[in-house]
């Protein structure tokens, strides 16, 4: 059983959903996600997203593309990420998901990104800008090393490709909240609800929900309807207000707890 895989069927055992969390690597810089990532799996983050950050982002609001600009600027690649996330395997447990454009990896190579992301630990990526048509040669070198393929259904997703988009994926399924960019406002939730339910008559992974969750209340809101929730944009907005100072971990992990804590 993969990680991600054990991780869902141990949280249903235990009767929680997900906290899934995003934060953007080397924002403010490698060594400060470096500490982050292991404070947030012991404040009770269950899924890590690691960010690579990218020059022409389609799908992150301001937060998000802010945050990616500042770690560009500070060296932050690919390779730093993989490196990054090698170095921290042996200490922490959560599946970590790398969630990135398809430049990055496009020109480091699909089979060298799938052999060094395996190598690294990495459980599972996202690829926003690679849709489900032309996932196939990316496919071909991270299925085999083992790496989970998390595909995106909007609310606008018609009914025939939502199908198609869910039966080819694999770890979980991220059901977009809002249309829009991420952090721009809250969940729709009666949409989200009848959406979700919708995904779950053609599908048996998880399904998460994502963009615009910021609060612990809207966690316990969207908690009620899938099987766990992402938070970025406030994470990475949190990060951002305490960079540089000694409360960043401190008050991070109690924010991830709090949310956490409304998903038990």
């Amino acid at each position: 059983m993969k990680r991600i895989e054990k991780k869902f069927a141990e949280l249903k055992r235990k009767g929680e959903k997900a906290l899934v969390a995003y934060i953007t690597a080397g924002y403010p810089d490698l060594e400060t996600t470096r500490a982050l990532i292991p404070a947030l799996e012991r404040a009770g983050v269950d899924v890590l997203e690691v960010g690579v950050p990218f020059s022409d982002p389609t799908a992150d609001g301001p937060v998000i593309q802010a945050a990616s600009q500042a770690a560009l600027k500070k060296g932050t690649t690919l390779p730093r990420v993989l490196d990054l996330i090698a170095g921290l395997r042996g200490t922490v447990e959560f599946p970590l998901v790398l969630f990135s454009y398809y430049n990055p990896i496009f020109s480091m190579g699909s089979a060298t990104f799938a052999r060094r992301a395996a190598a690294a630990g990495v459980d599972g990526v996202l690829v926003v800008d690679l849709p489900a048509e032309e996932a196939g040669e990316l496919r071909v070198d991270t299925d085999p090393a083992g790496i989970d393929f998390i595909s995106l259904v909007a609310p606008t997703t018609g009914g025939d490709r939502v199908r198609k988009v869910v039966k080819a994926a694999s770890g979980f399924i991220y059901y977009i909240s809002v249309t829009g960019v991420t952090g721009t406002r809250g969940p729709e939730l009666e949409e989200t609800r009848t959406n979700v339910g919708v995904i779950r008559t053609m599908t048996k992974l998880p399904v998460v929900v994502g963009f615009g969750v910021s609060t612990p209340e809207q966690a316990r809101q969207i908690g009620s309807m899938a099987d766990g929730v992402v938070v970025g944009s406030a994470f990475v907005k949190l990060i951002g207000e305490h960079a540089g100072r000694p409360d960043l971990i401190g008050d991070l992990g109690a924010y991830a707890a709090s949310l956490k804590a409304a998903l038990r």
